[in-house]
This record gives structure tokens, sequence and C-alpha cells, in this order.
């Protein structure tokens, strides 16, 4: 068979074994709905937006569009309710039906709650009190109170930054912390399945008869691309999840996330990292004969996974541009981590992602050349645990 023949029954091995596997299903099927739950508590703690209801008695009219505009102008939403009375203001305020009132004279009202307004509306309807006493005396002085109250709502601060924060949004949030936690979960996942395998084969002797008939350079690299696109099957399920369930509740409506760049550099980032763990684990794991000391010769790589994934989650979503953060984010083996959500939340330019890619990808061909000679000295020895000097060294 030729080397291409053979990379694809072995991956196709790896494909039709662990695609059926209770733990694969499991797996997604819980990451799926942990996405779509996700997805609907948002929703529900967010909701729409409620205007605060204020009651107006036909003494108070005039205060009707004053009180519409200083809400724009603070981008609130106020809905004004007209009641015949003071008597039946009081009463729809008792029963509920109202956040407030506004009673007696427009100039000189009088705010009645049920206990306490809220601080929005308090802020609100104080605005509105300055502006009436302020109405009163241009009144007094010959002037147009409507004319200088709709000034007054129209003025709005100009402020220029010096160094202006970038601006993020819920749905940029949220995205960071989701592209974070499903590539921290599936590289990890996949990439151990890498060791585990290589160490069951080599433990059960079953890596013997397929090197009588097929290279170690292909049998690694065969069990590599078919983890890798079980691995990428999920990633794809779980992320068009996330993406339908976010589009489905319109979750992104007023947010700046670029959905489809996010989707895309996901999962390039996860191929990427894929290869550099699954590379550096399967290489390590075969120098062991057992499942019990995996650990401890692939711990040094999970902490490589693990530190940035540790920071990236606790700073990135919150301060991207961290100095920590984006040195991490062009570190390989820390960028796939880390690099995706700084693109979910809209703080990197292309070129840079670009360029962290590239440095990533140009450790790949050291990563095939190590991993290859480590496995092809190692895979074979059984019983005593085989120094890396001694995997690595030419024979």
């Amino acid at each position: 068979m030729s080397p291409l023949e053979t990379l694809r029954l072995v991956a196709g091995r790896e494909i039709s074994t662990r695609i059926r596997s209770r733990a694969f299903l499991w797996t997604t099927g819980l990451l799926v709905v942990a996405i779509v739950g996700g997805g609907l508590v948002l929703d529900l703690a967010l909701g729409s937006p409620t205007a605060a209801t204020v009651a107006l008695t036909p003494q108070t009219e005039p205060l009707a569009q004053p009180l519409q505009d200083i809400a724009r102008a603070g981008e609130e939403s106020v809905e004004v309710v007209r009641l015949p009375d003071d008597a039946a203001a009081e009463a729809s305020v008792r029963d509920g039906d109202v956040d407030a009132a506004l009673t007696g004279d427009p100039a000189d009202f009088t705010v009645v709650v049920r206990s306490e307004p809220g601080a929005a509306l308090y802020s609100l309807l104080t605005v509105l009190r300055q502006q009436a006493a302020l109405g009163s005396a241009v009144t007094e002085l010959g002037g147009d109170p409507t004319a200088v109250a709709a000034e007054l709502a129209a003025a709005t601060l100009d402020v220029r930054a010096l160094d202006p924060a970038p601006e993020r949004d819920g749905g940029q949030i949220a995205a960071g912390y989701v592209a974070g936690i499903l590539l921290f979960l599936a590289l990890q996942t996949t990439a151990q399945l890498v060791s585990q395998g290589v160490v069951e084969e080599k433990s059960t002797r079953v890596v013997e008869l397929l090197l009588s008939t097929i290279r170690p350079w292909q049998l690694m690299a065969g069990k590599v691309l078919g983890i890798g696109v079980i691995g990428l099957i999920q990633v794809l399920v779980v992320i068009s999840a996330a993406a339908g369930t976010a589009l489905a509740l319109d979750l992104l409506d007023a947010s700046g996330l670029d959905l489809g760049s996010t989707v895309v550099w996901a999962l390039a980032w996860f191929v990427l990292g894929f290869v550099m763990y699954a590379l550096a684990l399967a290489a390590l794991a075969s120098l062991v004969s057992r499942q019990e000391d995996v650990a401890s010769v692939t711990a040094p790589v999970l902490l490589l996974m693990i530190i940035p994934y540790v920071i990236g989650i606790s700073i990135a979503p919150w301060d991207p541009t961290n100095t920590i953060v984006v040195v991490l984010s062009y570190v390989p083996f820390a960028a796939p981590l880390v690099m995706p959500m700084r693109i979910a939340l809209g703080t990197v330019e292309t070129w840079q992602v670009l360029a962290s890619f590239a440095l990533s990808a140009a450790l790949v061909p050291l990563l095939v050349w190590g991993a290859g000679r480590i496995y092809l000295n190692a895979v074979l020895r059984t019983g005593a645990r085989v120094r890396l000097r001694d995997a690595l060294r030419v024979r």
C-alpha cells in the first residue's frame, strides 16, 4: 500500500472506533446541552429592557414631553400613563400598576412611590425636577421654558479620550469565555486520547503487530489524524450549537461580535493546537508501557496547556490588552488557547492573528521530527520507562 493509503486506513480505524464510543457521544451531547442551556439562561438574565412607568395627572401633563426628552438623552425608556386625578394616580402606584406618579403643581411636583424609586428613575426624576424649577425661573424672567427644556435635553457631553479603552459588549465577552473553555476542553480531551491510545497499543503488544506491516511514523500520523478529525467534528457540532442558539435568541443583535471570523479562527486554532499537543503527547506517551505512568510523562505538556488557559480565562475577557495576555497570544502552545479569546473580543488585528498563527505553525516541522524520532525509538521498548535522551539518540 502507498503511504497515503496506509494513513487513511489507520485514521479510518481511529475514527470508526471512537466516533461510536459512548464517551464521545455523551461528551458531545453534554457540551451541546451546556451551550444551549447557557444561551437560554443568558437570554432570561438579560431579558427585554422594561420601561419605567410614570403616571401623570391632567395637572402634571405638561411634564410628559420633558420627561421623555430626558429619558431619551440618558438612553433610558419611560412609559407615561395618564390618569384622571391624584387619587387614581396614587391607587395605581399602590396596586403596582406604575412605578411612580407625579402629582401637584408641574413646577413643584411630588413623586409618589410605593416604597422607593429605583436608582435610574430617581436620577431621571431629579433632572426633571431641576428642569421644572429652571423653567419656572425662566417664565418669571419672560422666557420660553419649553425651548429651554428642549435645549437642555439635547445637550450632550463631548469627550475626547487620549487613550480610549477598547469597546466590548456582553456578546463579545461571552464569546471569549466560550472560545477559551471550548478549545481548552477539546484540546485536552483529544490530545490525551492520542497519548492513551499509544500506551494502550503498546501495553497490549498490538503495536508490534501493526509495525510488522506499516512504518512507525505512519501509525503515529494516522492516529493523530483520526483523533484530530473526531475532535474537529466535536468542535464543529458544539460551535454550531452555540452560533445557532445565539442567532435564534437574538443574543448578538446589539453586539459587535464578528461571529464568522470568530468561528473560522477558532476552528483553525483548534487544528493547529491539536497537531502540536497531539504530537508532543504521542511522543512522550511512547516512553512508558502502562496507563498509570502516562500522567508522569505528559504532565509538563499538560501544564503548558493549563497555565495559559487559566491566565487567559481569568484576564482576557476583561482586559484583552493586558501585557501577559498579549505575550501569551504569540507564544506557541499558549497561542491556540489565548488568541481565539482575543479574536472574539475584537481587540486584535488580522495581521497580528496571522503572525501568531505563523509562529506556532513554524514549530510544527520541529515537533514532527522530534516526535517521530522519539516514537520510533521508544514505541517497541516495553517494561521500564524509556529515558527521553535515549529515545532521541540516533540509531
